[in-house]
């Protein structure tokens, strides 16, 4: 397995993970919801009922930026190293490695740190496509592209 099928797979996991326990949250909210609607005591307990409503419905849109990431990633193919960084590159500068995917935050591989960043963030969209040895400045740091995967 390549280095890149690693990191996408750790972001996979890390990604499928966040899924599995917002949705066990949920399941929990649910429940909750269902002892409280049961209740006759009057507003103490459609108060309880109503700050479940609003947490799940919290959730559930933290849910859905979770699938929507995860359609991202499952649209990569790991496989595939262009010459030029485009979305699913696994891009390394001198001021650190880089992901193009989806805003998944960092994984650790090997002590090197890996951010994921989607091509709309600022630095993302500095780096599409962009080659080997190319240089921009970005918060008062000159990056320099020394690899593409």
């Amino acid at each position: 397995m390549t280095r890149k099928e690693t990191i996408y797979n750790l972001f996979a996991k890390q990604l499928q993970q966040k899924i599995v326990q917002l949705n066990l949250v949920l399941l929990d909210l649910k429940n909750i919801a269902a002892n409280e609607t049961k209740s006759t005591a009057g507003d103490k307990h459609e108060t309880a009922l109503a700050m479940v409503q609003i947490e799940q419905a919290k959730l559930r849109s933290q849910l859905q930026v979770l699938l929507n990431q995860q359609e991202i990633l499952k649209k990569i193919n790991p496989l595939i190293t262009p010459i030029k960084v485009v979305m699913g590159c696994l891009v390394n500068t001198n001021n650190g490695e880089y992901f193009i995917s989806a805003a998944l935050g960092k994984v650790i591989l090997n002590n090197n740190t890996i951010q994921a960043m989607s091509p709309m963030a600022p630095l993302g969209a500095l780096l599409l496509g962009l080659c080997v040895k190319d240089t921009f400045n970005f918060n008062k740091l000159q990056y320099t592209i020394t690899s593409i995967n």
